[in-house]
């Protein structure tokens, strides 16, 4: 942590739910969430990060996750939905964050996706680090969520099993780790050079989270991330309900003063 820099505090991490102003620029929706996340040493993240931002830490630790999802209805302004380009599939990892204004949100390592105008529109607009990669999934009658995903030049599929069960799906409260993990609004975006920082919002409303069960998981993207979890289980799993979500425009994040 930066010296100058203190956490994100509740108010700020709740501010964030507030619609921004600014312009649209993506409608989506995000069905069939799976959250998987790990327990990370702090110094490993933190050194892993751009200039300008701090790992945001919960209960003594850093946090990777690794996200299975499918994207419906990803289209700009204007633009009619056609599923053979704006329904896709999305594997990512991430870890959380926060700016010199304590503002909270995250990061991605990497974002697997079958569809290639997507991967490319995302890596020059957006500085995502997007990956093209072969993936299906499927939906059985049970509510069984079957997911791979083999990025281009991998040798290795990330393969998941899962599905909801327990009580339904609720809003976590502010002092819960599922909080503190899925409370995030915003995504930071760099494409390495030093003061290019972007800040991308995001505007949904809050997550509903619900326990998951898993028969099946893969950590081939925390690997390729340079994050070995050496066959280690999910510190930490949950499910959520669809989402219909605003992304607007990148805006330059204000540089550190010194």
């Amino acid at each position: 942590m930066h010296p100058t820099e203190t956490a994100p505090t509740l108010q700020q991490r709740l501010a964030e739910r507030a619609r921004p102003d600014g312009r649209v620029v993506l409608y989506q929706r995000w069905e069939h969430l799976l959250f998987l996340h790990w327990r990370w040493e702090i110094s490993e993240v933190q050194r892993t990060l751009p200039a300008g931002l701090t790992v945001d830490v919960h209960d003594g630790s850093a946090w990777l996750g690794l996200v299975p999802l499918f994207m419906r209805e990803v289209r700009p302004r204007f633009v009619p939905s056609i599923p053979a380009l704006t329904d896709f599939l999305e594997l990512n990892l991430r870890t959380y964050v926060y700016d010199a204004a304590g503002r909270p949100g995250l990061y991605f390592y990497s974002l697997e996706c079958d569809q290639p105008v997507a991967v490319e529109m995302a890596r020059r607009f957006l500085s995502l680090r997007y990956e093209h990669a072969a993936m299906q999934a499927q939906v059985d009658a049970e509510g069984w969520v079957d997911f791979e995903s083999q990025r281009r030049g991998a040798n290795e599929k990330a393969v998941f099993r899962y599905h909801p069960f327990g009580p339904p799906a609720a809003e976590p409260l502010p002092d819960t780790i599922e909080f503190f993990l899925l409370e995030r609004y915003r995504l930071f975006a760099s494409s390495g050079q030093a003061g290019d920082l972007h800040s991308i919002r995001v505007c949904h409303a809050p997550y509903r989270v619900q326990q998951a069960q898993v028969f099946q998981w893969g950590d081939v993207p925390l690997r390729l991330a340079g994050f070995d979890p050496a066959g280690r289980a999910p510190d930490h799993l949950c499910v959520t309900d669809p989402q219909d979500v605003e992304t607007f425009a990148p805006e330059v994040v204000a540089a550190q003063k010194p």
